[in-house]
């Protein structure tokens, strides 16, 4: 096992990534910007680095300044969290090519994944079920309108390397194709510095339903169910549940038996996430996330399991130790994202948090790193927290997130509480009736 492992991240995962180092004994370095000196991540670190200045560029996204952290504090692994360079197949060869291990899974399964063009192609082969479309990327405008009349309309074009709902575009008929073609490469030109795109059929109603998988280093590979993560606002999620209100366990053990015998094949390491389309009970494979996901709560929330703690154990070479027919889901889980944004614009709004108090009780988990006095700034993501829920019922955990949210308070900056009590009172979410375009809806009729 690592004796000292250094947190390539910040607020509330890095502190989250914490607490499993302390319950298995490991050492922990936090490394900040100048703008996240007195952020409660370094000050529950047994060693902190300044890395640079607040630009994520600077500090968060510096390989050589975080290198150099890891090296002068004798650490011998590395954990990216999520987002920033969690994600970076480059930083993770250079991570082991320094001789300390990638909590996270091999370079090469990174680059797959992250090309999605390729991840699709990969999938297929291994028998995984896809949102029909083209084979690859389109060469020219002309391939995209053979395949949109082959799939039929309404299609979508996407980035190759997209993500975040950039360089996506949808066309209703053929006369809107041309458009969509040339908006969708132009965004994924000055977002991605790759504009090759391609086309697949867009579905009208469907939930985000995503799979969590664990491998280890010696061939077992497990499934922890589904999460519904359907409620997201310009492809961006807000409320994620596990497991889904219309899912069958018949529907999870087919759709799980699926991504661990093909994930079984591909020799994959440590944690990753499948992510599917599900509509009219057909699930289309859309991404894989090759990290810890940020809704990975109410998946450990239903099967009792600490996922932070599996990856590092797995990057160790230890094995996981139990077998699919040990993995239990017990209850149901629901975690909102607390952002510091307007409730009706979505505006970031960062400044100093000047009374907290976190809510608490039976079946209640904060993630958080924020405290009163914190001053939230305005350089990174605008999640201060997530708040999740377990209970016996979907009904009763309705109930629960209700009743802390009524308890979350928090002032001097702005969140979108008052926009998940909306949510939560809404009787169709209430009975599960939603899709990845009901919460724009919702939204846009306040």
């Amino acid at each position: 096992m690592f004796s000292k492992i250094l947190i390539a991240n910040r607020g509330e995962i890095a502190l989250r990534i914490q607490r499993a180092c302390r319950e298995l004994g490991i050492k922990t370095v936090a490394v900040h910007s100048t703008a996240d000196a007195d952020a409660m991540h370094v000050r529950l670190a047994d060693e902190a680095v300044c890395i640079g200045p607040p630009s994520a560029r600077d500090s968060y996204l510096n390989v050589a300044a975080i290198l150099s952290a890891a090296t002068i504090t004798g650490a011998d692994a590395i954990h990216p969290g999520y987002g920033f360079l969690s994600e970076n197949a480059d930083f993770a060869d250079t991570v082991e090519a320094h001789g300390l291990a990638f909590i996270g899974p091999k370079a090469s399964h990174i680059r797959m994944m992250g090309d999605k063009i390729t991840a699709k192609t990969t999938m297929r082969a291994l028998g995984v079920p896809l949102v029909p479309g083209s084979d690859g990327a389109l060469p020219d405008l002309e391939t995209a309108r053979s395949v949109a009349e082959e799939v039929g309309y309404p299609v979508l074009i996407k980035a190759a390397a997209g993500g975040g709902g950039r360089g996506m575009k949808v066309a209703h008929e053929a006369s809107e194709l041309e458009e969509a073609w040339s908006v969708a490469r132009t965004e994924a030109r000055a977002a991605f510095g790759n504009d090759e795109v391609y086309l697949e059929k867009y579905l009208d109603r469907p939930r985000h339903i995503e799979l969590q998988v664990l491998a280890d280093t010696h061939g077992n590979v497990v499934h922890f169910g589904e999460r519904d993560c359907s409620l997201q606002r310009r492809h961006q999620k807000l409320v994620e549940e596990a497991g889904s209100p219309v899912l069958t366990a018949e529907q999870r053990d087919a759709i799980g038996a699926t991504v661990t015998d093909a994930l079984t094949k591909l020799g994959y390491r440590n944690a990753g996430t499948l992510e599917f389309l599900y509509q009219d009970g057909q699930f289309c494979f859309i991404e894989m996330n090759t990290r810890l996901q940020v809704e990975h709560p109410v998946t450990e929330m239903v099967c009792g399991v600490d996922l932070v703690r599996e990856q590092i154990r797995i990057a160790a070479g230890q094995r996981l130790g139990y077998t699919q027919a040990d993995i239990t889901f017990s209850g149901h889980a629901i975690e909102c994202r607390i952002n510091a944004e307007n409730p009706e614009t979505f505006a970031p709004n960062p400044g100093t948090i000047t009374v907290f108090h976190a809510p608490g009780g039976l079946g209640v988990r904060m993630d958080s790193a924020i405290y009163a006095g914190y001053r939230v700034p305005p350089y990174y993501d605008s999640m201060i927290a997530k708040l999740i829920v377990h209970a016996p019922t979907r009904a009763e955990a309705i109930a629960r997130m209700q009743r802390a949210l009524d308890e979350f308070v928090i002032e001097g900056v702005q969140t979108v509480i008052p926009l998940h009590r909306k949510i939560l009172a809404n009787p169709e979410f209430q009975r599960g009736e939603y899709t990845i375009h009901w919460l724009e809806k919702f939204v846009a009729a306040q």
